[in-house]
């Protein structure tokens, strides 16, 4: 089972998967909120990293359509139900639609480790199942993460992994050491930044 919380996508179109360089797809721990080792287990745990509402507000004037794709394995570990993280996902689009952003949709795997699930990352099934949903081509598209297996999710679908350094990204940095197949920079708002930069369309 994957599980998605959306917000008005359109994903009844039957037309061919169209070119998807305007999506952005951000893991959640640890690039909009900050990550707990505890878990995030209700609404009041939710915090937002600093910038990080206001940078998806940027995205979002600057025309790019924001996804969310989270590993929730506390419900399978029995800490939290899937009411409570509809409210965690509920508050947080309060959140950025209060700073003036919007995301289109949460895609979130409610899996454990031991599931032998496909949507849990580091398999692709989570982002394959936005392609499909949204009906768009991942090829390019960038992926957000401060964990490797954000960056091989991203990679085993063609998209354009994109690494934090918030949450546990100076810890994946210190994993990879050397070899580091994809940009880094500080925050989500650091990404922001440098991708409205460098697009075009946004300018």
């Amino acid at each position: 089972m994957m599980a998605v919380a959306q917000r008005g996508t359109n994903t009844g179109s039957s037309e061919s998967p169209t070119s998807a360089a305007r999506v952005i797809i951000l893991d959640r721990d640890g690039v909009i909120n900050e990550d707990s080792d505890e878990y995030i287990k209700s609404p009041q745990e939710w915090i937002p990293i600093p910038g990080s509402l206001e940078a998806i507000a940027r995205l979002h004037r600057a025309g790019w359509r924001v996804v969310v794709a989270t590993n929730q394995s506390g419900v399978a570990r029995g800490l939290f139900d899937i009411d409570t993280l509809m409210r965690i996902h509920e508050k947080m689009h309060r959140a950025v639609e209060e700073a003036g952003g919007r995301i289109e949709a949460v895609f979130f795997c409610p899996h454990g480790p031991d599931d032998a699930c496909q949507c849990r990352k580091p398999r692709p099934g989570l982002l394959r199942e936005i392609a499909a949903r949204l009906r768009i081509d991942l090829k390019g598209v960038p992926v957000v993460g401060d964990s490797l297996r954000d960056l091989q999710a991203a990679q085993a679908v063609g998209a354009k992994p994109i690494l934090v350094r918030s949450g546990k990204g100076l810890r994946t940095l210190a994993t990879l050491g050397e070899t580091v197949p994809c940009s880094v920079h500080a925050d989500l708002s650091a990404v922001a930044d440098a991708l409205i930069a460098t697009d075009p369309q946004s300018n």
